[in-house]
């Protein structure tokens, strides 16, 4: 199993300043690289400061040069708020400066926030993100980017630095909502498993997804990607307690930042799911199942946990935040090292390997047809 580190950047209430949360979060995921976690991952989100991560690929370049073979992964760039050639020349350029490290995580965005801070309407979100996806996708491997959709306007382009490795099997994006998982299916990438629902929910939407895929590409899709937040510790009593007060309080984070309480979602187009969840939300209901699916406890609790994972839905990685909701900077560090001297090395051994985690350099089409052509 591939197992990766989540810088989280993450200031509840400005409890300190920014600047402090990025030298300690640099430095726990430079240190995750440097004690072998396989992958440093970013995730984007403006404005707040749930997550102060406006740049995602311009983290994940400082990541790649500081490490000479972790691989870097967006979870996610949100694909409504760019134009599709814009996110193709990031992502190719990740890729060119990394030597091929890229994994590409993608997704449409939920915060009301956001959305109205990028002045784009959040109703045309699932339609841009289908839109922009399939011309990345498409340029990724074919050195252009041209669209003619109902959103997506563009002329055909060239991609420059041009691709040079095929994406196929390191393209994954978030699945909440229940509409996800055929998206992603028809869009031929794999699913990434952010827990927020019961696990009998993820796991319907990793079957229907896992069927439609085999449908319409004639093959298994890449084995799901599951995230976590982990609090480990050799006192199981005092892992719980801190995994209540952080990983708990990281769940508060969540519902402040996305309103999920909040009556807007009703009139916004696809986002009937949230709706429904404010609508039957009790918060220490939903606090307790949030932990349920989180990592903590004792190295063998974690272990254990991350394994009933595997064995429910076959993942081929787990990428774990140590750090988020004011937690301090000695316990986070403490925690990610135990876990990465005696939990790590036995998840290393479960299943397989991620599809990204193949060496092989293999070119996008479009390098094949020129070596053809030559």
């Amino acid at each position: 199993m591939h197992v990766g580190h989540t810088a989280i950047f993450q200031n509840p209430n400005q409890a300190v300043t920014d600047y402090q949360i990025y030298r300690e979060d640099m430095a726990l995921a430079k240190e995750a690289a440097d004690l072998g976690f396989q992958s440093v991952w970013g995730i984007e989100h403006h404005f707040t400061d749930y997550i102060m991560n406006p740049n995602v690929t311009q983290f994940l370049s400082y990541m790649a040069g500081y490490h000479p073979t972790v691989k870097v992964g967006s979870m996610v760039v949100v694909m409504p708020w760019y134009p599709a050639i814009r996110i193709a020349e990031n992502m190719a350029m990740l890729d060119a400066m990394s030597d091929g490290r890229a994994i590409f995580g993608m997704g449409r965005g939920l915060a009301r926030v956001e959305y109205e801070g990028l002045q784009i309407d959040q109703n045309e979100s699932t339609d841009r993100f289908i839109e922009t996806a399939r011309a990345v996708l498409a340029g990724l491997e074919q050195g252009y980017v041209e669209s003619d959709g109902k959103f997506i306007k563009q002329p055909r382009v060239r991609i420059r630095p041009e691709p040079f490795k095929t994406f196929h099997g390191r393209c994954y994006a978030a699945a909440v909502s229940p509409s996800s998982a055929p998206i992603l299916a028809q869009l031929g990438i794999g699913m990434l498993i952010i827990p927020q629902k019961p696990f009998a929910d993820h796991l319907k939407d990793v079957e229907i997804h896992a069927a439609l895929y085999g449908k319409v590409h004639g093959s298994a899709p890449p084995k799901p990607i599951i995230t976590s937040y982990v609090f480990c510790d050799r006192d199981a009593g005092r892992a719980e307690e801190m995994a209540r007060k952080y990983i708990g309080g990281y769940w508060r984070e969540v519902v402040r930042h996305y309103e999920l309480l909040g009556e807007h979602f009703k009139d916004i187009k696809n986002y009937e799911h949230y709706q429904q969840q404010a609508a039957a939300y009790d918060e220490n209901g939903v606090v307790d199942l949030f932990l349920s699916m989180q990592v903590y406890g004792t190295p063998e609790q974690c272990y254990e946990k991350v394994f009933a994972m595997h064995a429910m839905f076959d993942i081929c990685g787990n990428v774990s935040a140590f750090k988020f909701a004011g937690m301090p900077f000695v316990d986070a560090q403490a925690s990610q090292r135990l876990y990465a001297k005696e939990v790590m090395p036995e998840l290393r051994k479960l299943g397989t390997s991620a599809p990204f985690d193949d060496g092989a350099i293999v070119p996008p089409a479009f390098m094949t047809h020129k070596a053809h052509a030559a």
